[in-house]
């Protein structure tokens, strides 16, 4: 019976596992979560999902096929120290923003098959927009297997490993812009007038709508805009007021900012490894 583990057990970890369990891809005696030292987050996960659980990476790593990394990037070093020997066939899945499938390699000590996953934050409601970038050890029954696992909890995209950044600027944080959408939204609805519950309702299912509409329809945002915008009419005296204030530009900049940001966190994070690296080196000629 196949089995999957988890190292970490954080909110993106028990969206994976509520989705996969939903969706039937795995049972919950085939799921292992392991965390450094929080019993009471294990506990809280067994009795919720009714899997197993542990504080033993090593018996977790030697008893899955599929390894799950949802711990916090600059944990990465930690977590895999002392499960380098113990890693042979699985299948790493990586969820570590700014993380490179190299670096993981790297602190392992020789190639493996890693997968790196950018899902978002709508996991929670299966509802993901996930892209995977795969290393050349991973086989096409494993990127099939892996991308199962992502469609559990969303849609998934594959992706080359060089535009995980802009996966990361634009559907990783891109729920964090449709909330600052919302807030400014509900701002205006008060000023109007509106009550508070109904107009979050409303916004709600306004952006619901529209976003199935883009889902569904072979027509672009373009199009679908200038159905809804009639000369002289009240949606295009707002639309003006976006124009005037140039907010496609902003959004643009935003998502173009939001994919730097991610390119210079990996940057950090592979100078940290390295440096990392030549402290052991230089540690162990002193001896």
């Amino acid at each position: 019976m196949e089995k999957i583990g988890f190292i970490g057990a954080g909110s993106m970890a028990e969206a994976m596992i509520a989705g996969l369990i939903k969706g039937g891809v795995f049972q919950p005696e085939q799921i292992i979560v392991a965390n450094h030292s929080n019993t009471e987050r294990l506990q809280e996960l067994s009795k919720k999902y009714r899997i197993n659980t542990t504080h033993n990476k090593i018996s977790l790593v030697k008893d899955v096929s599929i390894i799950v990394l949802a711990v916090k990037p600059k944990d990465i070093k930690s977590s895999l120290d002392g499960l380098q020997e113990y890693i042979h066939d699985q299948l790493i899945v990586s969820l570590l923003a700014g993380i490179t499938i190299d670096t993981i390699n790297s602190i392992i000590g020789r190639q493996t098959a890693v997968i790196r996953a950018m899902p978002n934050t709508s996991a929670a409601i299966a509802k993901s927009a996930t892209a995977i970038a795969a290393s050349e050890n991973v086989t096409m029954s494993q990127i099939n297997k892996c991308k199962a696992l992502f469609e559990a909890i969303g849609i998934c995209k594959i992706v080359d490993e060089g535009q995980l950044d802009a996966v990361t600027g634009l559907s990783g944080s891109g729920p964090a812009y449709v909330y600052f959408l919302v807030e400014a939204m509900e701002k205006a609805a008060v000023e109007v007038g509106l009550d508070m519950v109904v107009a979050r309702e409303l916004i709600a299912q306004t952006l619901l709508g529209a976003s199935s509409m883009i889902a569904s329809s072979e027509k672009s945002p373009y199009q679908l805009r200038k159905e809804v915008t009639s000369p002289n009419g009240t949606t295009e005296a707002g639309i003006n007021i976006l124009k005037e204030q140039d907010v496609e530009k902003a959004l643009v900049s935003c998502i173009k900012r939001a994919t730097e940001r991610a390119t210079e966190l990996k940057d950090m994070f592979t100078e940290e490894l390295v440096l990392s690296h030549s402290k052991l080196e230089l540690n162990g000629q002193s001896k």
